[in-house]
């Protein structure tokens, strides 16, 4: 691959290990939020019925632990490509 199929393949496989890595955190944010709370969690923490304090708690647990684990994905997804081709995926540079 080179150029364009060299950004799409990147595209396909970063977005695929995104996507996974949400579904998993997601699924983990919900047994923690009933584990701590003994309540399920908020379905739209948004609605004026549930509390500030809940859609706040929602809100920064489950950006975290989806922010953690897009970005563990995608390096693990990037040492991947970079261990098949040779080289970094399009878009990331070394930095040293």
């Amino acid at each position: 691959m080179s150029g364009r199929g060299e950004e799409v393949g990147w595209k396909l496989l970063g977005g695929l290990a995104a996507i996974t890595a949400g579904f998993a955190a997601r699924k983990a944010v919900q047994a923690a939020w009933k584990m701590g709370t003994g309540k399920e969690p908020p379905a739209n923490p948004e609605h004026p019925d549930t509390t500030l304090a809940e859609a706040i708690g929602w809100a920064m647990l489950s950006g975290a632990v989806m922010g953690l684990a897009r970005m563990i994905a995608t390096r693990e997804a990037a040492k991947r490509w970079r261990k098949a081709t040779g080289a970094l995926p399009p878009g990331l540079e070394d930095i040293v």
